[in-house]
């Protein structure tokens, strides 16, 4: 009896097992199709929304650059051609400026940390060769104080001073221009204001009679070339002032690890003398 109930037992697992096995077959293809339906209706809308998106980025770039050489056109080019020279330049002098102060940072710590350990294992030769093959004004203001070491604690204290205002003579180089572009760009904006004005009056004077769109024209046009010339002063205002206060920050280290310099020459010196 055990061995019948056994195999029922076993024959009723295969047979069930089986019909799941069977269903679960059955039900894939339906599950597949569903879901290849579904792929199939999301994928236009997908591709549909892909593609609207783009259109309406585009349209929106186009017509932002309609809209600006409209405008151009109707300030005049010839003023807002002068006017956007002004920037041109401006801008690669305040970039180059940049780039210059950017590159004239120096780790002064680890610059005073080198000297100290040179002039205290090589004297004042390996500390000038230190200064030598590090980059940027504090280096320069070092090896000149320290080729003078032979003259006297005074003349190294002096040569650091004065090379200190050569760098930075060096550091605002071109500032003058930048402040120039500055002052021009609003300039040529208010000169073709007056044109414009000037252009206006004299259509009234033509037609004979005030007309809201002649004086409408003319002084949109006077605007326009204000408003570009203002935004140019703007921006580049703005680049000067950030170009101020990275020559502001360099002074300031040149002149705290100068003294830290001064600090060194008069101990390595009073070493010397021991």
């Amino acid at each position: 009896m055990k061995k019948v109930f056994a195999t029922l037992t076993v024959l009723a697992m295969l047979t069930f097992g089986s019909a799941a096995i069977m269903a679960q077959d059955a039900a894939a293809p339906a599950e597949e199709a569903a879901i290849e339906n579904v792929d199939e209706n999301a994928a236009p809308a997908a591709e549909a929304e892909a593609e609207e998106a783009p259109e309406e980025e585009a349209t929106g770039i186009v017509a932002l650059h309609k809209t600006l050489k409209t405008k151009f056109i109707e300030g005049g080019a010839g003023f807002m051609a002068l006017t956007l020279i002004t920037l041109v330049f401006g801008l690669a002098l305040c970039i180059e400026r940049i780039i210059y102060l950017s590159l004239s940072k120096t780790n002064t710590k680890k610059l005073l940390a080198d000297i100290e350990a040179a002039l205290n294992q090589g004297g004042i030769e390996a500390a000038l060769e230190v200064c030598r093959n590090t980059r940027g004004p504090v280096a320069s203001i070092f090896y000149q104080g320290l080729s003078r070491y032979d003259e006297g604690i005074d003349v190294v204290e002096k040569t650091v001073s004065s090379y200190g205002g050569v760098q930075l003579g060096l550091l605002e180089k071109n500032l003058s221009w930048i402040t120039l572009f500055i002052a021009i760009a609003p300039s040529l904006g208010f000169l073709g204001t007056i044109i414009g004005m000037i252009e206006a009056f004299d259509k009234i004077q033509q037609v004979g009679d005030i007309s809201a769109t002649v004086v409408a024209g003319g002084i949109k046009v006077a605007l326009l070339t204000t408003l570009l010339g203002l935004i140019i002063a703007v921006v580049l205002q703005l680049f000067y002032n950030y170009i101020l206060s990275l020559i502001e920050g360099l002074v300031n280290e040149m002149e705290d690890s100068s003294i830290s310099l001064l600090d060194l020459v008069v101990a390595y010196d009073a070493a010397q003398k021991k």
